[in-house]
């Protein structure tokens, strides 16, 4: 009896302490320690970032967790996409030629749904499409991957927060196991991240950019994690995030971007950031286990 008690005592101390740590504490790749890594628009050094292929590719290297960013059609379509124009990623200058500046948001889903996103990356991805956000779910659900997931430009879409929740929620990204692990949402605008806490408080938030530290303490309020580059990144800015408790009761956490050589990941490391987003993921797995 006494072993019994016992152990359910030890069980629900374990539990407190599970509570405490970051939600996103598991390693990718299969790595026990040092930071989490996170695939920048997917593998993007290895396939058109923002693809589904990217995806594959990163599973295929071992990395659960991927990055993306979301922005909406002319028709209300969810679509995933890295700049505001498609004129970088897609060939819409020779299919649209009299359409500049060819800005997502003038676009149909349709429309952009004809675009090659990948031949400007290599012949050998050629075809490859500008998922919508409901594809690239699946595919990342399929892969069993995690995904910090960025609203872009939020000033140019009114609603996209509600929207973009609403469409995790069908897709059954809103649960307790997705929530407690497996979704970050992020973006540079606090008012955008403001307004997915209210809308959804059980979202793990993460704030881009690097807020001064005297200004940290009113973030926390509503993001989980400070996510900067890793140029302004310092033993003493991590110690300040740290510091502090975010709205779910948690350590404020830190995952600093784009970290894409050895060096670079052996600094963030030491300045003890809590993860890296990186296109080159194995570049960063391989420096770090080498430590």
């Amino acid at each position: 009896m006494f072993a019994r008690a016992f152990a359910t005592m030890a069980t629900a101390l374990l539990g407190s302490v599970a509570a405490l740590l970051p939600a996103p504490h598991a390693r990718a790749g299969g790595m026990t320690g040092g930071p989490w890594i996170i695939a920048h628009r997917g593998a993007s050094a290895y396939a058109p970032e923002n693809t589904l292929a990217s995806v594959d590719t990163a599973a295929r290297l071992g990395f659960a967790w991927v990055e993306n960013d979301v922005q909406r059609t002319r028709d209300g379509r969810l679509v995933v996409i890295h700049d505001d124009s498609l004129a970088r990623t897609t060939n819409v200058e020779e299919v649209f030629p009299g359409r500049a500046p060819w800005k997502v948001k003038d676009f149909t889903a349709a429309e952009i749904a004809r675009l090659d996103a990948g031949s400007w990356f290599s012949p050998a991805y050629a075809g490859a499409r500008v998922p919508t956000l409901e594809q690239y779910m699946r595919r990342v659900g399929r892969n069993h991957q995690k995904l910090l997931l960025e609203i872009k430009n939020p000033e140019l879409y009114p609603g996209i927060e509600q929207q973009t929740l609403k469409l995790l929620s069908n897709e059954g990204w809103l649960d307790r196991p997705h929530l407690h692990g497996r979704l970050i949402v992020q973006s540079f605008s606090a008012e955008s991240l403001r307004t997915v806490h209210a809308l959804k408080p059980a979202v793990t938030t993460g704030l881009l950019g690097s807020p001064p530290v005297p200004e940290l303490a009113r973030y926390a309020a509503f993001a989980d994690l400070v996510n900067p580059s890793q140029a302004s990144v310092s033993p003493a800015y991590v110690s300040a995030v740290h510091a502090l408790t975010g709205p779910h009761g948690r350590r404020l956490a830190l995952c600093s971007w784009t970290v894409d050589d050895a060096v670079t990941a052996r600094k963030a490391a030491r300045d003890g950031v809590d993860g890296v987003i990186s296109n080159r993921p194995d570049v960063v797995r391989t420096a770090l286990r080498a430590d």
